[in-house]
């Protein structure tokens, strides 16, 4: 502990986090929350990816806050998926990031590992920010395949809003 009784190690995790943004640009700024429209618009564009492949989903779309603004979830579509489709799109909307972003800092080796330590953070494929004319407005998570699956399904959501 140092003298100010804050614990070394959530120091380095706090530089470790800081310094992952150097040399990134700058995250898109938050928009206005995403309509129902545009929700069910991203929804079914990530639902329809789904069934294309064969593929069974759970979809959630949040605001930039992370609050629920839509789901579905696909018959037979594995019960875990339900609510690990919320997380993604939640650590999508509140890290204005992918959350490949952190499973790639994950699987880089030992300097990702305190990612897993970052409270929200989902260190999986399959949340994406949505866009709306610059502004992120909100996020889509997908789950209920592999995760390169989920990410496909998500990023078809997301192009919806471009």
């Amino acid at each position: 502990m140092s003298s100010d009784g804050v614990k070394s190690p959530f120091i380095f995790l706090c530089v470790l986090v800081a310094t992952a943004a150097i040399g990134q640009a700058p995250a898109p700024s938050y928009g206005p929350s995403i309509s129902l429209e545009h929700a069910k618009k991203a929804a079914a564009a990530a639902e329809a990816e789904a069934h294309k492949n064969n593929w069974k989903m759970a979809i959630a779309v949040v605001d930039p806050d992370g609050t629920l603004v839509y789901y579905e979830k696909m018959d037979n579509t594995q019960l875990g998926s339900a609510k690990f489709s919320v997380d993604k799109a939640r650590s999508a909307a509140l890290f204005k990031r992918p959350t490949k972003a952190f499973q790639d800092r994950l699987t880089s080796g030992s300097a990702g590992l305190p990612i897993l330590a970052v409270e929200g953070a989902v260190p999986v494929e399959g949340g994406i920010p949505l866009l709306l004319e610059g502004h992120i407005v909100g996020a889509i998570g997908v789950s209920g395949d592999s995760s390169e699956h989920d990410s496909q399904c998500a990023q078809a959501g997301a192009d919806t809003l471009k």
